[in-house]
């Protein structure tokens, strides 16, 4: 195990220091990222969109003055794109080059070596030498196949080439993983991690963030702005509103549009079946009957 210095002294040193970058932690959030650092444990953080997850990583970044590496994940990322990948252009001017004064043994040890490996974001993490933050976003988008090879990164903090070995950390790195819940993610994957959930904030919550965000705001503004996107956190599911949401900075996102402020769709003109065609028909010519009778 890596020995370092612990990041932070104290659970409130966490929340200060997050403030102090214009991130508004609870207990909640402050305690997780304090413990990751004393355990040298990943940070699994899922909730809903635009609630903060990846301006969490950011933030921590930011406060240690640390550099972060991201690595966004989408459908169809494989291990040359997150993890590393030979130079192939270059080993074949290489081979080139040779000639045929050179035996395939010499050539295959140089092709092979630092000089033409390409680093990705999972590697250059784990071989940085100067502080850094890891965020690994978006991690439910890949599948599971790709999944599997952040299990060694994230419980070893090494990364496994066949042609030169076993790279391992210099330092053990504050990692991220952040998920939208949109396919349940391995149990392999969540036993590595600290578990982090990060749900809408409440009325008084985004209050303060746009206070914080917005310095000098009126407070009868801010009412307004609240009324304006209607909300009500009494009357109103907050999984099950219709609210457009948009992140526009640390700790703050802004409504969009909301069911009252929505234009209602145009009425849809009503369709009319042959069985209920017949049956007007049918109607109309008894009620000709009657009326002529």
């Amino acid at each position: 195990m890596i020995e370092q210095p612990p990041r932070f002294a104290d659970l409130d040193s966490v929340r200060n220091s997050l403030a102090d970058v214009n991130y508004l932690a609870d207990d909640g959030i402050a305690g997780v990222v304090y413990l990751a650092d004393r355990l040298g444990k990943p940070v699994l953080v899922e909730g809903p969109a635009g609630t903060g997850k990846t301006q969490l990583a950011k933030s921590v970044a930011e406060l240690l003055g640390a550099r972060l590496i991201r690595l966004q994940c989408y459908e169809g990322l494989d291990e040359s794109k997150a993890l590393y990948e030979w130079n192939y252009k270059k080993q074949l001017l290489r081979i080139q080059t040779e000639g045929d004064g050179a035996s395939w043994n010499e050539v295959e040890d140089d092709l092979f070596s630092e000089e033409f490996l390409l680093t990705r974001p999972l590697l250059e993490a784990i071989r940085a030498e100067d502080p850094v933050v890891l965020l690994i976003d978006e991690v439910d988008r890949v599948e599971v196949e790709t999944e599997a090879l952040l299990l060694e990164i994230l419980s070893d903090y090494q990364v496994s080439i066949p042609e030169l070995g076993t790279v391992k950390a210099l330092q053990i790195p504050l990692v991220f993983l952040t998920s939208n819940g949109t396919r349940e993610l391995s149990e392999a994957l969540k036993r590595r991690c600290l578990y982090l959930y990060i749900d809408y904030p409440d009325l008084e919550r985004e209050r303060e963030i746009v206070s914080t965000k917005v310095p000098g705001v009126d407070a009868n503004l801010a009412d307004r702005w609240h009324a304006s996107c209607g909300r009500s956190v009494n009357s109103t599911s907050r999984r099950t509103r219709r609210c457009l949401r948009h992140w526009t900075g640390p700790g703050l996102w802004s409504c969009w549009g909301s069911s009252r402020s929505m234009p209602r769709p145009p009425p849809t003109p009503p369709t009319c079946s042959s069985s209920t065609a017949r049956t007007s028909r049918r109607w109309s010519r008894s009620s000709l009957r009657t009326r002529w009778s």
